[in-house]
């Protein structure tokens, strides 16, 4: 590995080690030529994130997603940007699908823009362009070496999985969402239980004399679902990256079971789990995960 490939994964590392709070705990458990090239992969998706959620006007956002766009889908283009100098290199090493960057694009112009959600189809829509690329994105890092159909089920299941990481996600931030003028929960779930969200004086959610705790266990079933399907996945994966996969998804999971559990939680602000509890989760994906030895 040349200098500036090694300054380029570490520079990927560093971005990972201070900004992946869950899934860096995964991420870790991964061998050494899998764990920076997905540490590439997360780099570039933090940054196209980060100009989703930025400050900057609605324009300037859409004009900066556009480049984000190009340079991900087509990193060798940008020999002097040390993190799209990682993901090409990483790229060429193992079967990552770079298109699905553009999706990632895709889902952060519907925020940038102000899209709302009708539907749950809606809703899954967003959140396969988010989430969705994410998990085949890692998929290719894990690179299962499956063939045909059976590369495509496993693109499937890594699609699923992201989806509950995302609609999790959704769960966990809905007062900081709805704080910054989104809404995710699809409008037909809201009226269904007559709830509309709205923030009390003291800046927690209105529970709407429980209606919006009905809501939320009701979508949190809905993910659970999407959990027992994207879990299959490990099944086709290597020892490791079983482990690394079961890691992220179980410190999603646990989220969701404690918001389930008690949502005045996330109306209350917005919740997490302590290191400790992270710790535990990773460790005992490594010991459990199953599939082949790798």
């Amino acid at each position: 590995m040349s200098q500036e490939i090694d300054a380029a994964y570490r520079e990927c590392a560093r971005i990972t080690r201070e900004q992946a709070r869950n899934f860096s705990w995964g991420i870790r458990l991964l061998p050494a030529p899998k764990r920076t090239a997905l540490s590439a992969v997360y780099a570039v998706a933090r940054r196209i994130d980060d100009i989703g959620d930025g400050t900057l006007p609605a324009e300037d956002k859409l004009r900066r997603l556009a480049d984000a766009r190009a340079g991900a889908t087509a990193p060798a283009a940008r020999p002097d940007d040390l993190v799209l100098l990682a993901l090409d290199d990483a790229a060429h090493r193992l079967p990552i699908p770079l298109d699905a960057f553009g999706e990632l694009v895709d889902g952060c112009e519907m925020d940038v823009t102000g899209t709302s959600y009708d539907t749950l189809d809606d809703l899954v829509h967003y959140c396969r362009c988010v989430a969705g690329s994410i998990g085949r994105l890692s998929l290719g890092v894990f690179d299962p070496r499956l063939s045909g159909a059976d590369f495509g089920e496993a693109a499937g299941l890594a699609d699923a999985l992201g989806v509950a990481l995302q609609l999790t996600n959704i769960l966990r931030d809905i007062r900081e969402d709805l704080g910054n003028g989104r809404v995710y929960l699809p409008k037909q779930d809201l009226a269904l239980f007559g709830c509309e969200l709205a923030v009390l004086p003291d800046g927690t959610l209105d529970p709407q004399d429980g209606a919006l705790a009905e809501v939320i266990r009701f979508e949190a079933a809905r993910a659970w679902g999407w959990y027992d399907r994207g879990l299959r996945l490990l099944r086709v994966l290597d020892r490791r990256s079983s482990a690394c996969c079961a890691a992220m998804a179980g410190i999603y999971r646990e989220l969701l079971e404690r918001i389930a559990a008690d949502p005045s939680l996330v109306m209350r602000g917005r919740m997490s789990l302590p290191a400790r509890d992270k710790l535990r989760v990773a460790g005992r994906s490594l010991v459990r995960a199953g599939g082949p030895r790798g």
